[in-house]
């Protein structure tokens, strides 16, 4: 029996072989599945942010963490596109020290293994120690400190694999010779991961997007916990726990003020 319909496609040419194959076997002849189903059964096979939901084209599943989240449009230039990837991957990694940095040393503290205050009085209990140094020093110094990497990263941006390049690094170039632009690999991958395989690399370029993305939400909430309550986040979650139908978002005043 002839298919027909003719489409464009190995998903759909696979599906017309196996109405074919029924219909000569059976000698019934077989309904392909209309177009609009295989549409749908393609992006079923997709993991989206929200299932049954449009994906963007300009998303095509390629780029760790894609779940076709872009209802602004941000990313359809495809220049944006590469810069807000490693937008994302920046800020992502700088939350996950960030949340490490509040979380240890407050579990360490209530634990009795160290003594230090809680993030948010950190930088202040620092000033008032004899012989800190001062508030603009460091400013400055972590101005130049900071502008020096992320410089050294805008130009591995603009032409990947540059920074790896003899002579860009006082003879330290061999650190920054990664896998792809910013993955640097080398003294940045003491483990090895990035070179265990791809499916390896790649299942590790998920769980760090996926990571960087929770981090952020997390320092996102101990900012607004902090604010609303004027207390650290275990503090809030030890509060939670004691009484969790009464201690919560919708009760501290603040966070839903017509409440």
């Amino acid at each position: 029996a002839r298919v027909p319909f003719r489409w464009a496609g190995t998903l759909q040419h696979k599906m017309a072989a196996i109405a074919s194959r029924v219909s000569a076997r059976t000698g019934v002849r077989a309904q392909a599945p209309r177009r609009g189903a295989v549409r749908v059964q393609a992006a079923a096979a997709r993991p989206s942010w929200l299932p049954g939901s449009k994906i963007p084209a300009h998303l095509n599943g390629t780029l760790a963490g894609d779940f076709g989240f872009d209802p602004l449009g941000l990313g359809k230039d495809p220049a944006s596109l590469r810069w807000y990837v490693q937008a994302e991957l920046v800020h992502g990694r700088t939350a996950m020290m960030a949340v490490a940095g509040i979380l240890i040393p407050a579990i360490l503290t209530k634990a009795g293994a160290l003594n230090v205050p809680e993030w948010y009085e950190a930088g202040q209990k620092y000033l008032e120690q004899p012989g800190a140094i001062g508030f603009g020093p460091l400013v400055v110094s972590m101005h130049y400190m900071y502008g020096f990497v992320e410089y050294k990263r805008y130009q591995d941006f603009m032409k990947p694999g540059s920074q790896a390049e003899k002579g860009s690094f006082v003879g330290l170039e061999t650190a920054f010779n990664g896998v792809e632009n910013a993955y640097p690999g080398g003294a940045f991958d003491p483990l090895g991961l990035s070179r265990q395989g791809k499916e390896t690399y790649e299942t590790m370029k998920l769980r760090e997007v996926k990571n960087g993305r929770l981090a952020m939400l997390a320092f996102m909430g101990f900012v607004a916990q902090y604010y609303a309550t004027g207390k650290g986040p275990l503090d809030n979650l030890a509060a939670h726990v004691a009484d969790p139908w009464h201690t919560t978002f919708a009760e501290n005043g603040v966070s839903v003020p017509f409440l």
